[in-house]
């Protein structure tokens, strides 16, 4: 165990968790009914806590670092002491460390970092371990209520206000830790962003990206809806595993899946007014590409179609093209999950109550995750390097820090 810290009174943490910013091929987890209690504890009690924390922009290989500090077992009034149980790697995070994304965060000392410092992590679920508040006790699941929360880090000491309490019975650390994000994003696009009338049933939307976390979440929603989908993936190495990539999206609820190539061949419009003769096309566009793939989705939409930007993978411009604007009366709008959440915390806590239902009623599958273990032991090397592969090529799955003996 690393040695205490010099105390720094029981403030500390609190004023870090406001300051610091900001979420198969996998093991499964224990239910929450398994879940033990285990925390480190130094001299008069102080909880031993690790963070990663970076302190300038740059690759996380380069720029992480694992902090070790002290939090006070005298806990403000209001406030509780949280241990945490899983935390995603989620794209936005890696871009928040590189310095590209578009909110920045405060950099802060109040952790004891020679340098000022941020925690990263923008997604996760907490247990409680100790509450001064009457709203949580001990064992409670949480989850940030905002964003800039920092969920890289075994322990925090946060405003009681700060979180949202989840039942957890039903769940895996996983299930809950990776709702806030995806899951949401979809439901909110797809519900919030049709001009005119909402999406109906029988309804088309359209979306690239499709094997993403938020291209996952939005076929399986859309089908419980009623909506039908064309999704755009990327092939695969071989034609095998294409096929397999489309058979099993299929089984979450897609009506077709094509490769980009398919999507951006001549034959690929005729197929489309077969699927959606007599539906008025399609209504909703979900962009998470950006570029040529942007483009001819607009070109695919009906009048009156929108499309919605959550992303830009391949770093390309969305174009808007004029003919399309006046003729078709498209709209081209962006969705970012952080202002939404931010804005209006009570809608973030009903659209991940009521995705969490449809989870323990097993009609919703948590996306395929690759799990990081984090134990008190864990070398910095090894979060390093979890972090840095998430934007690399093919993945069996989001990486997600799974916290152990900590």
């Amino acid at each position: 165990m690393a040695g205490l810290q010099p105390l720094r009174g029981h403030y500390l943490a609190r004023d870090l968790a406001r300051s610091s910013v900001r979420y198969t091929a996998r093991t499964k987890l224990s239910p929450a009914s398994q879940t033990q209690v285990r925390y480190k504890s130094g001299l008069y009690g102080y909880t031993q806590a690790k963070s990663l924390v970076f302190s300038e922009y740059g690759e996380p290989k380069d720029v992480l670092k694992l902090h070790s500090h002290s939090i006070s077992p005298i806990l403000p009034n209001g406030e509780v002491l949280l241990r945490t149980l899983a935390a995603p790697i989620n794209p936005a995070d890696v871009n928040t460390i590189q310095g590209t994304y578009g909110a920045k965060p405060s950099f802060s000392s109040t952790l004891g970092t020679p340098e000022p410092s941020v925690i990263p992590g923008n997604e996760g679920v907490f247990e409680v371990v100790s509450s001064s508040s009457s709203a949580l006790a001990r064992g409670d699941w949480v989850i940030p209520k905002k964003t800039q929360f920092g969920t890289w880090r075994t322990h925090a000491l946060a405003p009681a206000d700060a979180v949202i309490r989840i039942e957890k019975e039903g769940l895996t650390p996983a299930q809950a830790g990776t709702v806030a994000v995806n899951p949401c994003s979809a439901y909110r696009m797809l519900r919030d962003y049709v001009t005119g009338e909402p999406l109906r049933e029988g309804d088309w939307f359209l979306q690239n990206g499709a094997n993403s976390g938020v291209g996952r979440a939005a076929i399986q929603l859309g089908a419980l809806w009623g909506y039908r989908s064309i999704n755009v993936v990327r092939a695969r190495d071989t034609p095998e595993a294409t096929d397999k990539l489309k058979e099993e999206l299929k089984g979450l609820g897609a009506t077709h899946v094509v490769t980009e190539d398919e999507f951006q061949s001549r034959e690929f419009r005729d197929m489309l007014g077969e699927w959606t003769r007599g539906s008025g096309g399609v209504r909703l566009g979900l962009n998470c590409v950006g570029g040529k793939s942007a483009s001819t989705m607009a070109k695919n939409l009906g009048v009156g179609g929108t499309v919605v930007t959550y992303g830009g993978m391949a770093r390309q411009p969305v174009a808007l093209p004029t003919g399309l604007l006046i003729f078709q009366d498209l709209r081209f709008v962006g969705f970012w999950l952080s202002r939404w959440a931010d804005r209006d915390p009570r809608s973030k806590e009903q659209t991940v109550a009521e995705i969490l239902g449809l989870i323990r009623e097993g009609r919703f599958r948590d996306v395929p995750t690759v799990e990081v273990p984090w134990e008190w032991e864990t070398e910095v090397q090894t979060l390093r390097e979890a972090v840095q592969g998430t934007l690399q090529g093919f993945r069996a799955g989001k990486g997600i820090f799974t916290f152990k003996d900590t």
